[in-house]
């Protein structure tokens, strides 16, 4: 089976996506850069962890346990956690402790751990009305593109808090996670290099190798091992609980 990861967006403004995946076979993988932070609940031996996981800058190699089944949710560019900057786990995460079968602990307070349905956003809505989640106006406006004048050194000094990135890591990580889905679809380099405003084909092999730690014929050809790349289409979660689902539900990535 190997590692197959299945995504989906959500409508909820404080999630980039949800994802469920699990592991056989698969003793590493190639973790792409993320411009996201996330939550991520997996089981692995009959013992369930829950841990955050922060963004990331590059692509480096990352151990995966034998046999685990994975759920995560990634958080949209902007959300925080009330008490730990973004900025405090770039290119790294920590495991949350006292973590069971249906609870997990996160700022003071035991939450039900979510499957991979609608609890996600169940969950996240309940973490945002607690104050557990939060998110900068200002932030928010860098990236809708609606900036007050003069304020361009507050505002990435502030990003950068909030996010842990520059405005422009957060584009250059985005434009080569594209590039590399496009090309995992078999899109044709030099389609892939004009649809997404690469100068050259050298200049998108740079972006590859840094954020997603492939070339473009290993992704286009499905080589060089396990990777962090989803692999299916929105509606793929439908149908996965059962194969990947972890946790007790709220009865919620």
């Amino acid at each position: 089976m190997g590692l197959v990861i299945a995504s989906r967006s959500s409508e909820s403004p404080w999630i980039s996506s949800v994802w469920a995946s699990r592991s056989a076979g698969v003793s590493q993988m190639t973790s792409i850069a993320s411009e996201t932070w996330g939550l991520v609940f997996w089981e692995s031996e009959g013992r369930p962890y829950a841990t955050v996981s922060g963004p990331e800058e590059r692509a480096r190699a990352a151990p995966v346990p034998g046999d685990a089944r994975f759920f995560g949710i990634q958080f949209a560019v902007g959300t925080a956690l009330r008490k730990a900057p973004t900025s405090t786990f770039l290119n790294s995460g920590f495991e949350l402790p006292d973590t069971t079968a249906g609870r997990f602990w996160l700022d003071g307070e035991r939450w039900p751990t979510p499957r991979v349905d609608d609890d996600a956003e169940a969950l996240v809505a309940r973490l945002v009305r607690s104050g557990v989640l939060v998110q900068d106006p200002l932030v928010r406006a860098a990236l809708d593109g609606h900036l007050p004048a003069g304020t361009t050194r507050t505002v990435e000094r502030r990003f950068r808090t909030v996010t842990g990135l520059t405005r422009g890591a957060v584009g250059q990580i985005e434009r080569a996670r594209a590039a590399a889905d496009l090309l995992a679809a078999g899109e044709e380099v030099g389609v892939v290099v004009g649809l997404l405003g690469y100068y050259d084909e050298p200049h998108l092999a740079r972006a590859l190798r840094r954020y997603v730690g492939r070339t473009a014929g290993q992704l286009r050809g499905g080589l060089g091992g396990a990777i962090a790349l989803s692999q299916l289409a929105d509606d793929v979660v439908d149908g996965l609980e059962d194969a990947v689902g972890v946790g007790g539900g709220l009865a919620q990535g």
